[in-house]
């Protein structure tokens, strides 16, 4: 299982173009849908807990590695997503500062965008899906989501205080 995990999420690594919370929806499909190690509630449980939590976003890694292996499972999990991105970033990014003026390395650059705004899109739907089929949070759930996309948009408000307001509305709503 430990193995197991650790090369999926070292595959996951290489993908997280924009963070590694764009892959959700793939650990998602692993975690839940095809090993069962986690329920739906879980899953979006363990992301909401690390995000409100102080620190780096990667977090929500180590807390799905812990619900499925306890605190193996974290490092493996972890382990798993760090090591290639980590050591690919380093490279590239030494690489990239040399030749920032090419334009090609600006074309990589502008063309990286929007797939990071689709694959931040997807994980939005992911971690919203389980509450939009509950009739009696859906409308709740949607004032929620539209709310931040109009703060998003309009606001230069920081994200740390935008999920500070979902916890507090996600711990009001939840009572």
């Amino acid at each position: 299982m430990l193995l197991d995990l650790f090369l999926h999420f070292l595959a996951l690594s290489l993908l997280a173009i924009g963070g590694a919370i764009t892959t959700a929806p793939e650990m998602h499909r692993y975690l839940v849908g095809d090993r069962g190690w986690l329920s739906d509630e879980s899953f979006t449980q363990s992301i909401a807990l690390a995000q409100a939590a102080p620190g780096p976003n990667i977090l929500f890694v180590a807390v799905l590695g812990y619900q499925v292996a306890g605190l193996p499972g974290a490092l493996a999990a972890m382990g798993g997503i760090m090591l290639p991105s980590t050591t690919l970033v380093l490279v590239a990014t030494r690489w990239a500062r040399a030749h920032q003026e090419d334009r090609l390395v600006r074309a990589f650059t502008l063309g990286l965008q929007p797939l990071t705004l689709g694959l931040i899109i997807a994980t939005g739907w992911l971690l919203a899906a389980p509450y939009l089929q509950q009739a009696d949070r859906r409308l709740a759930t949607l004032a929620l989501v539209a709310g931040t996309l109009v703060l998003t948009l309009r606001t230069r408000l920081s994200v740390v205080w935008m999920v500070l307001l979902g916890g507090i509305v996600g711990a009001v709503w939840m009572h």
